[in-house]
């Protein structure tokens, strides 16, 4: 049986969960068609143009508002030294044309223009135009404006596994949900405190890592360029820095609330405990965000509707997956008295309403950001999510071995003498080799999650 402590997570989750579900569907109805990311739309002066005189400035005309992003636009001259002078602006009231002035007095000769813009989505757009001033050759083969978004592959690795450091921890600290709702006793389980503190430091870990490496990420360097203060400094200038500080703050209130709720000491009264969850579900809910509205979804042209698909997404993917990896810890650690079934039981309900949400979202978000259905087979973005919707696949059967095992539990807890000890057993072991699995499965889906995070599916 629950209390009305362990009862009231429970239903507030499940609350939650339905709420967004609800919402979503309204967002399907309601939403337009998806546009492509940010790209440049033109450039003064033009690609390759030949000038008589010197323009005062440089400008790009973006396809989305991006900000005021320093040092995104660098002029050189033939020898590579800096041709312009002062921060980026907005010229005019378009917010999405920024330029940056020259210097004056500039001789006769070729220059190029190099960009790097951070897209709403955090992706980075970089590349190169070329205009001559005078009759002299141009210093490339072409003027054309180069779309290459070519990075570092050191940087690109240390990139995708911080986002999946960062997911990794968003499901550790799921746990925060499934010992209250589903296993109470596990409270006093050391080892669910250190899985949880796990989970506030690889996201706090990771928060700082994607932090760190982002400037290199954007404008093309390499690994030395990782303390730069210049690059430091864009990165703290836009939306994407900001939200990984805010998710940095959430997650050290979060591992202040979980001493609490998850200390050894004597139980806390139901008021308190009552106020501790539900300032836990607030910060968890701020770590969630920071995801969702630096994401894929914060780039849609109705990013109310995708971010919060992309909110109800990953927040069932913590709260299922999280539970998993407790349920695991369960499992194999029963603590005196504890029916495992029960907390099987209780688990099984929860993951169900998880699912539905998953797949929900996941199918609403996969139809925002594609922009074909050929590019699920054209294009690495979609390669990518065909092998994360097969990982899910696999995972869904996976877990529909352990549902069956629950059941079986749950009919034979009456069961009495030897026979019913046996396939109380056999089933307990049943289920500690198919949970043990999906959390196997969910890691590499993890794996997948990150490495989705960091393609443009316009590519």
């Amino acid at each position: 049986m629950t209390n009305r402590m362990t009862t009231g997570p429970a239903r507030r989750a499940l609350a939650l969960l339905l709420f967004l579900t609800g919402w979503l569907g309204l967002g399907v109805l309601a939403a337009a068609p998806a546009s492509a990311h940010v790209r440049i739309v033109s450039t003064a002066p033009g690609e390759g143009a030949r000038l008589s005189s010197a323009p005062a400035q440089v400008s790009v005309l973006l396809s989305e508002s991006v900000g005021i992003q320093q040092d995104s636009l660098r002029v050189l001259d033939e020898r590579g030294g800096r041709a312009d002078t002062g921060p980026v602006f907005q010229p005019g009231e378009v917010a999405e044309e920024l330029a940056v002035r020259l210097r004056p007095g500039l001789p006769d000769g070729s220059f190029r223009v190099e960009y790097a813009f951070l897209s709403t989505d955090s992706h980075p757009v970089r590349g190169t135009f070329v205009f001559v001033i005078g009759d002299g050759p141009l210093v490339t083969d072409s003027g054309t404006v180069s779309t290459t978004t070519a990075t570092d592959a050191t940087v690109d690795v240390i990139s995708t596994g911080a986002r999946w450091a960062a997911f990794a921890g968003v499901v550790l600290l799921g746990g925060l949900v499934f010992v209250p709702a589903c296993r109470p006793a596990g409270r006093a389980d050391p080892v669910v405190r250190k899985l949880v503190r796990c989970g506030c430091a690889v996201s706090g870990l990771a928060a700082v890592a994607a932090f760190l490496i982002q400037g290199p990420y954007v404008a093309g360097r390499g690994v030395s360029s990782l303390f730069s203060a210049d690059l430091l400094a864009t990165t703290l200038s836009v939306s994407y820095g900001k939200l990984l500080l805010l998710r940095l703050g959430a997650v050290a209130v979060l591992a202040v609330l979980a001493g609490r709720l998850l200390g050894p000491g004597p139980p806390l009264s139901a008021r308190l405990n009552a106020r501790y969850e539900n300032l836990a579900m607030v910060a968890g809910f701020v770590v969630l965000l920071s995801f969702s509205a630096s994401g894929h979804a914060a780039a849609d042209p109705v990013p109310y509707f995708t971010i919060t698909a992309d909110l109800a997404h990953l927040g069932a993917i913590a709260v299922w997956s999280g539970g998993l990896v407790q349920l695991a810890v369960a499992l194999r650690r029963e603590s005196p008295g504890e029916d495992l079934a029960a907390v099987a039981a209780r688990f099984s309900r929860i993951a169900a309403v998880s699912v539905a949400v998953v797949v929900l979202s996941g199918a609403f978000l996969g139809l925002r950001h594609l922009p074909s259905l050929s590019a699920l087979w054209s294009s690495g973005y979609g390669l990518v999510l065909l092998a994360k919707l097969a990982a899910f696949g696999l995972l869904l059967m996976v877990a529909n071995l352990s549902r069956m095992a629950v059941r079986r539990m749950a009919i034979r807890r009456e069961t009495t003498g030897t026979a019913g000890i046996a396939v109380l057993t056999t089933n307990l072991t049943r289920l500690r080799l198919t949970v043990g699995t999906e959390v196997a499965i969910a890691v590499v889906l993890l794996g997948l999650a990150a490495r989705l995070s960091t393609l443009s599916p316009d590519a």
